[in-house]
């Protein structure tokens, strides 16, 4: 699975007390009074375009950081913070996850089809997300636009491309050119939206719930699938996961009178998925319990409402930081699923 880069960033968000004002800072009509004589326009005007669709102000302040003033000590912070976080990580996660496998040249593995991949879209959420919270840090010290933005928003990628790169020499796995593609989707996705509208209007979001089988046999072949305890079947599990893609309206439709917290997401998953490819069931013994196609994986998607709680007002620097962390998340609501060619209502869905 290695997805400890949500887990290092996340904390790294805390340490950094780094928080999201895209949307609730009011700005200082102040900072851009300075080039009215220059461009021939009006502070307001400047204002009122930069939050419409046009961009006006990000094209003249283009690697202006509007969010936050520079600070010298918070920028060494996060330098020495990522530094000391993902060294510390990937020494974690060599011991861990590889120390135990043999070593072998560098090879390439094909892993595109295995579970129906849900498992590619979560490296693409895992790109998006570590680069996010990296991002974020460096827009708190301050930084320039073009720094915070190509600096912070490549973290995800250099730290998956490590993975694969150790994936890379040992015997169990290979790098994934898959897997290196879904990096490189997360991070565009992140980087290009805050090049194109400084913000962030489509946001990726990870929901899971702790599947349950009612059949014994499946439930403890799965255990050396997904794992024993409930930890690991809750993140490790496929059939469990849904990723979503939330896109905030008002950020689309500026003029309309929806609540700017108010998201509509569009979400992926799958189910029956008891292996990567194969889903045949061993009993204890080691033999088919029942017939190989008698399990079929099927794919499903999903349409339901969402909030970005980043959008939610508020004066606390400790709240801002706790919504900024759990936006990672969908929130929980209602949704419609699309699955195995029929339409289907859940009344909760993470």
């Amino acid at each position: 699975m290695k997805k400890l880069v949500v887990l290092i960033c996340l904390l790294q968000v805390f340490l950094g007390k780094a928080q999201d004002t895209t949307t609730s800072k009011m700005y200082d009509t102040t900072q851009f009074s300075k080039y009215d004589s220059v461009y021939n326009i009006n502070s307001k005007d400047s204002v009122n375009k930069f939050h419409g669709t046009t961009c006006f102000s990000a094209s003249y302040f283009s690697n202006k950081n509007q969010f936050f003033p520079y600070s010298k000590k918070k920028e060494k912070f996060v330098i020495y913070s990522q530094v000391i976080g993902y060294a510390t990580n990937f020494a974690s996660l060599y011991s861990f996850w590889y120390a135990d496998y043999p070593k072998s040249n560098f090879h390439l593995f094909n892993d595109v089809g295995e579970y129906l991949q849900v498992d590619k879209v979560s490296h693409v959420y895992g790109a998006y997300v570590g680069g996010r919270m990296s991002m974020q840090m460096w827009k708190w010290a301050g930084v320039p636009k073009k720094r915070y933005v190509w600096v912070g928003g490549m973290t995800g990628l250099a730290y998956e491309t490590v993975i694969e790169v150790m994936d890379g020499f040992s015997d169990h796995w290979g790098f994934s050119v898959g897997d290196y593609c879904a990096n490189i989707l997360g991070t565009s996705l992140l980087i290009g939206q805050e090049l194109a509208w400084n913000e962030q209007r489509i946001t990726m979001k990870y929901g899971t719930h702790l599947a349950t089988y009612s059949d014994p046999t499946v439930d403890a072949y799965l255990n050396g699938i997904y794992g024993k305890s409930k930890l690991d079947r809750l993140f490790k599990d496929y059939n469990a996961q849904t990723y979503w893609l939330s896109a905030n309206i008002k950020s689309f439709f500026k003029k309309s009178n929806v609540p700017d917290w108010l998201n509509i997401a569009f979400g992926y998953g799958g189910q029956d998925m008891y292996g990567a490819y194969w889903d045949g069931i061993l009993d204890a013994n080691g033999q088919l319990a029942y017939p190989e196609n008698h399990f079929q994986r099927y794919r499903q998607w999903y349409l339901a409402p969402d909030i970005d709680l980043t959008r939610i007002k508020t004066k606390s620097k400790a709240l801002k930081t706790i919504l900024f962390v759990l936006n990672t998340f969908k929130f929980p609501t209602p949704s419609l699923e699309l699955s195995r060619g029929s339409l289907k209502w859940n009344w909760i869905h993470f």
